[in-house]
């Protein structure tokens, strides 16, 4: 059997510390664990990854694309409902679905990691570009305040569900918004494009 090829032993790195990140804080994990659940020897790693932080910031690029890749071919696929309450449903359920992932690389993010930081920060205005550009095409609802509102909503979600909150029913709360958004819609008219 060939040995793997180097962007593969990378990705069997970067998937292997995603699946400790279930379980453990970053500052947990050691490098040793990393390399035991990737199957691979020490020196391997090092030859990849000199430091966590570096394996946190492939996980981190290699999530922020995809979810900027996701949100691209599903608002451009002419065959979904891509309506304003679905943009909204589906940028809002994204986010909760790696509700792990996204509290370390906030929680990194505060704690310090002044390079994180900036890649998030620089992140949230490309996603607040795009998904207001996405509702503009929809609505007359105000863009710009529609998509903070929905990437503060987001985190504000993930957050609960972080601390396993029983007090606010996703669901419903999901479902009232999209009412609501409706509502929303009826009131701000499409502007008509020229």
């Amino acid at each position: 059997m060939a040995a793997p090829r180097k962007e593969n032993i990378r990705q069997l790195i970067l998937d292997a510390t995603c699946e400790l990140l279930k379980t453990q804080a970053l500052a947990d994990i050691s490098l040793a664990e990393i390399a035991k659940a990737a199957g691979i020897s020490k020196g391997t790693l090092y030859y990849h990854y000199k430091t966590k932080g570096e394996i946190f910031f492939d996980i981190t690029d290699r999530y922020l694309d995809e979810q900027w890749e996701d949100l691209i071919r599903w608002t451009e696929n002419k065959d979904k409902d891509t309506s304003l309450n679905r943009l909204v449903k589906y940028v809002v359920e994204r986010n909760i679905a790696s509700a792990g992932l996204r509290m370390h690389l906030l929680s990194e993010a505060q704690l310090g990691d002044e390079v994180l930081r900036q890649r998030l920060i620089t992140r949230y205005e490309e996603f607040q570009a795009l998904i207001s550009q996405k509702i503009a095409e929809r609505t007359g609802i105000p863009a710009d305040f529609l998509t903070w509102l929905i990437l503060l909503l987001s985190d504000g979600l993930i957050v609960q569900e972080a601390i396993k909150s029983d007090a606010l029913d996703r669901e419903a709360f999901l479902t009232q918004g999209v009412r609501v958004l409706r509502e929303l819609d009826r009131a701000y008219p499409q502007k008509e494009q020229t």
